[in-house]
């Protein structure tokens, strides 16, 4: 579960003191020195599995404890997939990005992991909880995560266990948390893992009458970044781009988690915000945009490339409150497994109504 208010408090203090050189008079107690953090250049793409240098956000990190991180990331103005939204706010996905890297390399930087262990995520949440603090300004966004590492089923050197949970802060100032739990595994246990084969698999067709959601329905600027389908049965489908560079930054036996988030994240979109083009999406433009402020991903199976993974509604809560948020759940099904269950969290700006999706043309484009 994502941390507590009066501990975010905590570890913004620690994060001041962290990256001013010499605060606090002398040499600190827990023996690690701070330091500034560096923000020249993106760390060593192996170190976060990228295969693509401009998609490695992290670019530095120092020791504050045992088990205690600051990690400093660059977040672009503009991004080819991770646009902002149309009110200026950088994409949430930025920061689960950032977690699932941090979690990587502090795992090969700090703790030993081999470079050659393969990743599987178990879950991610992050929860961003000033969206203003992340508009977009005349320069890139001075990102840092406090990270804390803690052990889960740690059985080296076969299998490494591990969790992290970040508190972000952008310009000293809080304004998300994020966490993910994952296990790091040599060949030979992933193998195990994995039963039908680690070779990178061909993508299958996605079902007959599958027609790709438009780009700016889901939130997207270009046609490939979609991968939200409308089946002909009226079903909702993650569709699978292997060629894509961002999506498939390198080869993969399996459907990435990112991809994974961004289907949850591109129905949320169509469902809070209205189909474009539609009545009820202009009168939504006139307001501001719906914005994704919180995801709590539980990922249970792989996700295989040659099958069709369909997008279930489970559950809606409506807009309400003072803060006027609400949340949409959202399973994805493979062959009847259920591979990943996401609960996304939506702020609907002030005077919308308190509806998910209640009314609207995109209630109409497929089933709860």
């Amino acid at each position: 579960m994502l941390r507590s208010s009066d501990q975010r408090t905590d570890d913004h203090e620690i994060q001041e003191i962290g990256t001013r050189p010499g605060a606090g008079g002398g040499e600190p107690a827990n023996g690690f020195a701070p330091r500034a953090l560096d923000y020249l250049q993106p760390v060593p793409r192996h170190m976060v599995h990228r295969a693509a240098v401009a998609e490695v956000f992290v670019t530095d990190s120092v020791r504050t404890g045992e088990d205690r991180f600051l990690v400093a990331a660059q977040w672009p103005r503009d991004h080819a997939l991770y646009s902002p939204s149309s009110s200026g706010i950088s994409d949430p996905l930025l920061l689960a990005e950032t977690v699932r890297q941090t979690l990587v390399y502090l795992a090969h930087r700090f703790y030993g992991v081999p470079l050659t262990h393969r990743f599987v995520g178990s879950g991610t949440a992050f929860r961003i909880t000033r969206p203003e603090l992340l508009r977009i300004g005349d320069a890139p966004l001075p990102v840092v995560l406090d990270a804390r590492w803690e052990w889960v089923g740690n059985r080296p050197p076969r299998r490494y266990g591990m969790r992290l949970t970040v508190v972000l802060t952008i310009g000293g100032q809080v304004c998300g948390e994020g966490e993910i739990s994952a296990v790091a595994v040599n060949d030979r246990t992933y193998k195990g893992l994995r039963g039908c084969g680690t070779e990178p698999a061909d993508a299958g067709s996605p079902a007959i009458g599958t027609t790709r959601i438009p780009p700016s329905s889901v939130g997207r600027l270009r046609t490939k970044d979609s991968v939200l389908g409308l089946g002909a049965d009226g079903s909702w489908q993650l569709l699978v781009d292997l060629r894509h560079a961002i999506y498939f930054d390198h080869p993969s036996d399996h459907v990435p988690l990112m991809v994974m988030l961004e289907g949850f994240r591109q129905l949320g979109h169509l469902l809070v915000n209205g189909d474009a083009g539609s009545a009820t999406a202009d009168a939504r433009a006139a307001d501001g945009e719906t914005v994704l402020t919180g995801m709590s991903v539980d990922c249970r199976a792989f996700g295989e490339l040659d099958a069709p993974i369909s997008l279930v509604v489970s559950g809606r809560q409506p807009c309400e409150g003072p803060a006027m948020s609400g949340t949409l759940t959202v399973e994805a099904v493979q062959n009847g497994t259920l591979l990943a269950t996401c609960l996304s969290t939506w702020a609907c700006p002030p005077g919308l109504p308190g509806e998910l999706a209640a009314s609207g043309a995109a209630a109409d484009h497929g089933p709860a």
